[in-house]
């Protein structure tokens, strides 16, 4: 039996997390309508990635800062309940990237919302990459979750922790069999990268990519119009992407327009493909290598 999972490549209302949050309950709702199962978004989604870091001086940007980090998701709040009621509504699970302000710091956080509604599990993100730092806090080994679903267990890793091989083998580790990959990197090599993670651990790989414009940033924050362009200043073409256990292209990938990707899942094929090749099974050889994932609780 499969199941089906989905992409969706979109933009957020950038600086604006309820009206990002009912784009979510629309595109939700659209690829519940086409039979996903499982549907996943971009990186930082809700209420949109902070791309004015790689185009600003470093503390110069407060009025940005302050704008976007109150519009983040305390997900012991309302925003919380609103997520999983996309989830309900559609019976869906669903791997909604979000700003997560906790306290005074905010967090790059992948979460799964149950059909149910509820919460079962959040990510946060290792290491937030160059200027991202100025707006990130790190998250730590608690959060290396994966999730039982009917399309398999599903896991996540945000942008370049994919590119971190200790961050890999934990999910690999944990039994992944769908890994999700929301991103900002809309380079060809990423693509590659994603056909290797499925090949290595012998796992459906979904990278889910933002697709945004200059045009799509507010009006109204200070110097946006020396920042940024209009529909031909590409924040993110996008480069959303399904891949099979054995690093074929399943779809996608799509970039410089809006979309969902869909792809079956089969976990008979995750195990064939494991036969050959199985990263924390037979190909293991713990006699000669030691793994331990440092967890704070």
């Amino acid at each position: 039996m499969t199941e089906t999972i989905a992409a969706v490549q979109a933009a957020p209302a950038l600086f604006d997390r309820e009206a990002t949050i009912a784009r979510v309950a629309t595109l939700t709702a659209e690829a519940a309508a086409g039979g996903a199962a499982l549907v996943a978004f971009p990186e930082a989604f809700v209420p949109g990635y902070p791309d004015w870091v790689w185009r600003t001086r470093p503390w110069a940007d407060a009025a940005w800062y302050e704008r976007w980090s109150a519009q983040a998701v305390d997900l012991r709040g309302p925003e919380r309940d609103a997520l999983g009621a996309v989830a309900a509504d559609n019976g869906v699970h669903l791997a909604i990237p979000v700003n997560e302000r906790d306290g005074g710091t905010v967090y790059n956080t992948l979460c799964w919302f149950a059909p149910d509604g509820s919460l079962v599990a959040k990510h946060r993100k290792l290491v937030p990459t160059g200027g991202e730092r100025l707006v990130w806090g790190q998250g730590d080994g608690s959060t290396l979750a994966v999730v039982d679903t009917p399309v398999g267990r599903v896991g996540g890793l945000i942008c370049w922790e994919n590119y971190m091989p200790l961050a890999r083998v934990a999910m690999y580790e944990r039994g992944v069999d769908v890994l999700l990959a929301p991103t900002w990197d809309n380079s060809d090599v990423w693509v590659a990268s994603m056909r290797h993670i499925a090949k290595e651990g012998r796992c459906y790989v979904v990278g889910v990519t933002s697709c945004l414009r200059g045009s799509d940033v507010p009006a109204g924050l200070p110097g946006r119009d020396d920042l940024y362009g209009g529909d031909d200043d590409w924040m993110s073409r996008g480069n959303t992407v399904i891949v099979d256990p054995y690093g074929d292209v399943l779809a996608g990938p799509i970039t410089g327009t809006e979309g969902t990707l869909y792809a079956p899942v089969d976990l008979d094929r995750v195990r064939a493909a494991r036969r050959e090749f199985d990263v924390v099974g037979h190909y293991a050889r713990p006699d000669v290598f030691r793994f331990e994932v440092r967890d704070p609780r």
